[in-house]
């Protein structure tokens, strides 16, 4: 059972002191495109773009959409227009930020030492910044970006770590595999706190003593001490716990920003690839998808509004996909047709009181139940159809 590591960058494996750092670097930027854009109005834009990503939740736009929609608009200018310049920035500029920066001598020892375990390894870093950033701080961290096997970057993710969805979001990315997860990072409030909404267990990294109390994290301490505490830890403690409101509405959000980015820019032979004879393709898949949240989980949502104690009937869907012909429908416009059914679940779901979410029911095939696990059930759905997606993907 591998155990997956989400590692946060900052603080974490990296000593970058953000609060020098940042200034430093959105100087760095104004001072660099001054020759194209007056200082004053470019920090305007890069603070409103920020402040946007940060408390954007929509599933259908990446953060770097979220950012170029206000950044640009704001400058009167268009991305083509600044691109270059921008690159040149990241390429040649944004490089000598690493004098702002140190290793941690406990970060490359750490992390050799879970990947000789088989662990999983995906560095969580808040999604605000570009690839190209990213890469360059974990390079000044001693470490090769393609050593993991995920680097959460603004241009591929739908929520910045105020947001209990972005570890959905990574978690999905990574085919949601029924193993063990741990959260590590320095951060209660962006590394920590969410990931616990999620389901997660956390360590968090500071220089306290393992033994020192932390109720918001299952442990606290070093790098060092985070090894010791893995080396004696029972896996299974580690298992994530998706029933929690606050877990389901994550997952619940983050499904389709998954599929967005798990699907973007394929070809039609890609939506039509079969693993074996029986199995479905990606576009009966996303049409099985569409069709469930239209015709299952509104039918049960209404359910609820319309009556007390209501009884949740549970159709067939194993003969849809060849009655109603899935297979010769438009992968990207199922896709696109998914995200609004879906965005109608979430708007009822968000009027949904603590008291509704303890309403009472009676299932078809469980039984008793509430409409809370009626929705998990959705949470349920979703992964093992993420985890197909995923496999698919990969030929396996």
């Amino acid at each position: 059972m591998p155990l997956t590591l989400l590692l946060d960058l900052d603080d974490t494996l990296l000593d970058t002191n953000l609060p020098a750092f940042i200034p430093a670097y959105f100087q760095a930027l104004a001072k660099d495109l001054a020759p194209h854009i007056d200082p004053g109005l470019m920090m305007r834009s890069l603070l409103l773009g920020t402040n946007l990503m940060n408390q954007s939740d929509d599933f259908s736009r990446t953060l770097s959409d979220v950012f170029d929609d206000a950044f640009y608009s704001q400058l009167g200018i268009s991305k083509a227009e600044l691109l270059p310049a921008i690159e040149h920035f990241y390429d040649h500029v944004f490089p000598n930020l690493q004098r702002l920066t140190a290793q941690k001598l406990d970060a490359k020892p750490f992390v050799d030492w879970a990947l000789a375990q088989g662990y999983r390894i995906a560095i969580a870093t808040d999604p605000l910044l570009p690839r190209k950033a990213t890469h360059h701080r974990l390079r000044w961290a001693g470490f090769d970006p393609e050593q993991f096997e995920l680097v959460t970057t603004f241009e591929e993710f739908h929520f910045s770590k105020t947001h209990a969805a972005y570890y959905a979001e990574v978690l999905g990315r990574l085919g949601w595999a029924d193993e063990p997860v741990l959260m590590v990072g320095n951060d209660l409030e962006r590394d920590i706190l969410p990931a616990k909404r999620l389901g997660l267990a956390t360590f968090h990294v500071d220089a306290e003593s393992a033994s020192s109390s932390e109720p918001e994290a299952d442990s606290r301490g070093t790098l060092p001490d985070l090894r010791r505490w893995l080396e004696s830890a029972n896996p299974k403690s580690l298992t994530p716990n998706f029933k929690s409101v606050d877990s389901i509405l994550a997952v619940i959000t983050s499904t389709p920003a998954v599929l967005n980015g798990l699907l973007s820019g394929l070809d039609s032979r890609q939506w039509k690839h079969k693993l074996s004879d029986d199995a479905w393709t990606l576009t009966e898949l996303l049409c099985h998808l569409r069709d469930t949240e239209r015709e299952i989980h509104h039918m049960q949502l209404n359910l609820f509004a319309e009556k007390e104690d209501p009884f949740i009937p549970r159709p067939d869907t194993g003969v849809w996909a060849l009655q109603r012909d899935y297979l010769h429908e438009d992968g990207a416009a199922v896709l696109k047709e998914f995200n609004q059914a879906r965005l109608e679940t979430i708007s009822m779901l968000k009027s949904v009181s603590a008291e509704g979410w303890a309403r009472k029911a009676r299932h078809a095939i469980f039984g008793p139940t509430t409409f809370q696990e009626i929705i998990g059930f959705i949470t349920e759905h979703d992964r093992l159809h993420v985890q197909q997606t995923w496999s698919i993907l990969r030929g396996v």
